[in-house]
């Protein structure tokens, strides 16, 4: 799934290609790219057709335009979602699920999504705290990289959490924009494991490792993400290369870059964690509850 980097490389990528243009069709070629979209496909070409998009806009891992006609479109990237900017006599892609084109008759956006996990809909936009967000991603905390991001809030927010750290930095209500990979880099620069509980977290060590996770994706970012294969790409088409810098996610067995040890691959939440067994001891049994973690 995307993160807050590669969700951010295809936001400005979307305002600069697209933003301040005119809708002027819509194309939906499989229902389930706008199944979020309850009234249906003709419903959504419909009302975005005349529209203009404006502002390309993120919180977290949530993508959104807002429309001259006081909507959102959200766009959910799933796993395989790409939103490409083409030329409009390129060819069609082969997982091509939804095409609008615009009245200047230049490049179309594509929606294109080999999984059909993700998919667009219309959404009114709400206010929240003086920021306009399409109702469904109302509930969202701030990201660490959002102006407006308050850290000791998200600290405090993290550390009053009766879970294991790695869940709540996953919680997106709590800290947006964080998902499975750059959680466990950032525990790995903190010497973290995941399942040490957030709230027997010292005040200074949450705070280290907030900053981590916040540095960690500054540095995806500047890659243009992380890209495993050829699902994630910008609107251009184009990987990013982050994942080459990875020091634990999907290392499994390869040295630790601190310590040498083999990176270990543990199951979690249906996904995998991956952490070094010397620079990041589990919490042992029942202690895991009364672990204070020092900073």
């Amino acid at each position: 799934m995307p993160e807050l980097p590669e969700v951010e490389v295809v936001r400005r990528g979307l305002h600069e290609h697209v933003a301040g243009r005119t809708v002027a069709s819509v194309d939906v070629l499989h229902p389930r790219a706008i199944r979020r979209h309850l009234p249906g496909a003709a419903d959504f070409a419909m009302r975005l057709t005349g529209q203009r998009l404006d502002a390309a806009r993120r919180r977290g891992k949530y993508l959104w335009v807002d429309l001259s006609g006081g909507e959102a479109m959200l766009a959910h990237l799933g796993m395989s979602g790409q939103m490409l900017v083409q030329p409009a006599d390129a060819p069609d892609e082969k997982h091509l699920r939804v095409r609008v084109r615009f009245t200047d008759d230049g490049p179309e956006l594509r929606f294109v999504d080999q999984r059909t996990f993700g998919g667009l809909a219309l959404a009114d936009l709400v206010e929240v705290d003086g920021t306009w967000l399409p109702q469904p991603v109302a509930h969202i905390a701030r990201d660490p990289m959002d102006p407006a991001f308050d850290p000791d809030a998200a600290i405090a927010a993290l550390r009053r959490r009766r879970t294991e750290i790695k869940r709540a930095l996953l919680d997106q209500t709590l800290v947006s924009g964080i998902g499975n990979i750059y959680a466990d880099e950032a525990l790995w620069r903190a010497r973290l494991h995941g399942l040490r509980p957030a709230d027997r977290l010292t005040r200074p060590k949450a705070a280290e490792l907030l900053a981590h996770a916040t540095q960690v994706m500054h540095e995806a970012l500047g890659e243009g993400g992380t890209s495993f294969d050829a699902l994630y790409v910008n609107v251009n088409g184009q990987s990013g290369y982050f994942d080459r810098s990875l020091a634990v996610y999907g290392q499994e067995d390869e040295p630790c870059r601190r310590c040498g040890t083999p990176i270990r691959r543990e199951p979690f939440m249906n996904r995998s964690s991956y952490s070094c067994p010397r620079c990041q001891p589990r919490p042992r049994g029942n202690d895991r509850a009364r672990v204070v973690v020092r900073g």
